[in-house]
């Protein structure tokens, strides 16, 4: 394979490892208690939504 080949393939391992590091680097972000709050009344209406549901197909 010519030297131009070897590049492209370091060059898309070297991009697709990065995504991967700034990806697990972001998923740890700190929320903010209003925002988890936010949070934990919308899914407590989807889990209360979803029991309707289910009583309802009964």
């Amino acid at each position: 394979m010519p030297m131009i080949g070897w590049v492209f393939i370091l060059l898309a391992v070297a991009l697709v490892a990065g995504s991967l590091l700034m990806l697990r680097d972001s998923a740890n972000m700190p929320l903010s208690a209003e925002k988890r709050e936010k949070i934990r009344k919308r899914q407590a209406e989807l889990e209360a939504e979803e029991e309707q549901e289910r009583r309802d197909d009964q």
